[in-house]
């Protein structure tokens, strides 16, 4: 006999909630409902970026992870890059209207498809909001772009897919 347990993980209206499928003997494993997790985080940030500003941005950035999408504690894999001025292109006029400076960051966050359109807006407004408290830099100058993937488009290591699709 299996029962079926909705938990949701987060206290955050837009978190991502998933089903537990409980077996007889006790053992609980997550189902294929809504499972979310696996990121990897790609800052690019300018080189006068003072070490400090560095670190709040990617202790933002993966505390919104954890509280608005459903990332699980100590899944933080970053790659942060730090680049000369002629190095982070942005449209000096502009776009979208919003206005852009030097002190911009570029933020791509590669995690698992199937989060919804709500929680993407929620984790947007969450990194910018944070990184401009604890920075100082301005939410028009956080620039973030999600990238969608499967569970099996991911290795961990030792040439293996850790996630592949059950046969």
């Amino acid at each position: 006999m299996t029962l079926m347990i909705i938990i949701r993980l987060q206290q955050h209206p837009a978190a991502t909630t998933f089903a537990v499928a409980r077996s007889g003997g006790g053992s609980e494993q997550p189902t294929n409902v809504e499972r979310s997790v696996m990121p990897l985080v790609r800052i690019n940030i300018s080189q006068t970026a003072s070490a400090e500003t560095v670190r709040a941005v990617s202790d933002v950035v993966y505390a919104s992870m954890i509280d608005v999408a459903n990332v699980p504690q100590h899944d933080k894999f970053q790659i942060i890059t730090r680049h000369a001025d002629d190095e982070l292109i942005y449209p000096a006029e502009g776009y979208l209207g919003i206005d852009y400076t030097p002190s911009i960051v570029f933020i791509q966050v590669t995690w698992n498809a199937g989060r919804s359109t709500e929680v993407k807006k929620a984790f947007y407004k969450a990194v910018a909001e944070g990184i401009s408290r604890e920075t100082g830099i301005r939410i028009q100058d956080v620039w973030i772009s999600l990238v969608d993937v499967n569970r099996e488009d991911w290795s961990f290591g030792n040439g293996e897919m850790q996630y592949a699709p059950k046969a």
